[in-house]
């Protein structure tokens, strides 16, 4: 039975956990077993995500505790914040979690926490919870466990048998920012696990392929985030940290996190308004690395550091290099197909797909699900003007500048220009000193 003191503690641990974006999952399959309690549905996200049948799946997501050791300045449980604090025990946090699933409140659980004592405490702990949860109460739903910076390989190794997923934050993509903004951290200390995680994760596809039946270990994989906004880096440099992490077998997901002021501190920006916009932007970046085959010197480069606010990569991308376009949409090969603006991976496919039964053209395209208000300056199929009061002139006639701001919705301009005039920038005192 829960009572009103240990509800109290839950509202507490669940609002300081809200500002962690890194806890949705996909990719892990865990069927109903006789005597087990729940299943994973495979290949739908968790999290207030939506299932493909509509559903919409939730998880609880909850600390531990938000007692924390560390000081880091952009984090609402830093020690020296003045918050509420709170801890559940172990077995308040199993009860809560069975509970709360046997009344079809949630499908999942995601569970982090401060930093206690030292970071294997605080993971013997963590793991303590995952294992009762699988072996005592017989659960047999998602569990995502946030593993902790610095704990040693054997608790990493038991935890990543009963949890689907696991995650460390990078949060900071150079150590130099880092160390001014959390000095008692450091990158080895989060690549560490990372490692360790991805050499469990293969050795138990090995093990797989040997025996049948041997246990998963974090089958969904891993996840990281990083935040956008309370550093000088720029988007270059955080894409390049997520390539470099998607080149890891294990790594599924990168988050990005626009920077929310939730404490004073000299050594971070004053912003009124976390970088949404911005954030957008770094997720489509993020897809084009993922499914469209760019690399990120194509997103972003030296003359074009930070990505355009104004409008995606992908058009952005388009509209610098006008020299690939346009594009014959029944003779081109998918890969340049997949480059041309409003199209889509699975828009590419079927153009690809149905051009071996016949012509395809601006109707067809239509139907696809092309979006036409894009991608009718970047292709030809031959009859392009058909349908339209006028023929289509395209981007090499209309040229970039031009066609920039036709492209541009109105509303997305009054976004951006909001955004930044809510924007104060970094004070340049340390270049002044130096």
């Amino acid at each position: 039975m829960l009572t009103e003191k240990t509800l109290e503690k839950l509202r507490i641990l669940a609002e300081s956990a809200k500002y962690d974006v890194s806890c949705s999952s996909s990719g892990t399959v865990r069927k109903g077993k006789q005597g087990m309690v729940g299943n994973t549905v495979g290949g739908v996200g968790i999290c207030h995500s939506f299932a493909d049948d509509g559903r919409c799946i939730s998880l609880l997501k909850v600390m531990l505790t938000n007692y924390c050791k560390y000081d880091c300045a952009y984090c609402i449980n830093r020690r020296s914040n003045d918050i509420r604090r709170a801890t559940l025990s172990v077995s308040e946090l199993e009860e809560i979690t069975m509970e709360f699933y046997r009344r079809n409140y949630i499908e999942g659980l995601f569970l982090s926490s401060g930093v206690v004592r030292n970071p294997d405490y605080t993971m013997e702990r963590l793991t303590a919870i995952v294992r009762d949860l699988r072996t005592v109460h017989r659960f047999n739903g998602y569990i995502h466990l946030k593993s902790i910076p610095g704990a040693s390989r054997e608790l990493l190794a038991e935890a990543g048998r009963y949890a689907d997923r696991m995650s460390v934050n990078i949060e900071i993509p150079k150590e130099e920012s880092l160390k001014r903004l959390a000095p008692e951290k450091d990158h080895q200390s989060v690549f560490q696990p990372m490692h360790l995680i991805q050499q469990g994760v293969i050795e138990n596809k090995e093990d797989r392929r040997k025996y049948r039946y041997a246990p998963r270990f974090v089958p969904a994989g891993q996840s990281t985030q990083m935040i956008v906004g309370a550093t000088k880096e720029t988007d270059k440099d955080i894409l390049r940290m997520s390539s470099t992490l998607y080149g890891q077998p294990s790594m599924r997901r990168v988050y990005y996190s626009g920077y929310i002021s939730v404490n004073y501190d000299p050594r971070l920006p004053l912003l009124k308004q976390p970088p949404l916009v911005r954030e957008n932007r770094l997720y489509q970046a993020d897809w084009l690395l993922r499914f469209y085959q760019f690399k990120v010197d194509e997103i972003v480069d030296d003359a074009h550091s930070n990505l355009d606010l104004d409008i995606d990569p992908k058009l952005s991308w388009a509209l610098r290099h006008p020299e690939s376009f346009p594009v014959d949409i029944n003779t081109a090969d998918y890969e340049q197909i997949l480059r041309v603006p409003g199209i889509g991976v699975k828009s590419a496919m079927l153009i690809v797909n149905s051009r071996r039964f016949g012509r395809v053209t601006s109707y067809h395209l239509k139907k696809m699900g092309v979006v036409m208000k894009k991608a009718k300056y970047f292709i030809t199929c031959g009859e392009l003007a058909d349908g339209y009061s006028t023929p289509i002139i395209g981007i090499n006639e209309l040229h970039p500048e031009r066609l920039r701001p036709l492209l541009i919705s109105k509303s997305l301009q009054k976004q951006v220009a909001a955004e930044r005039q809510l924007r104060l920038e970094f004070e340049e005192k340390e270049t002044e000193k130096s």
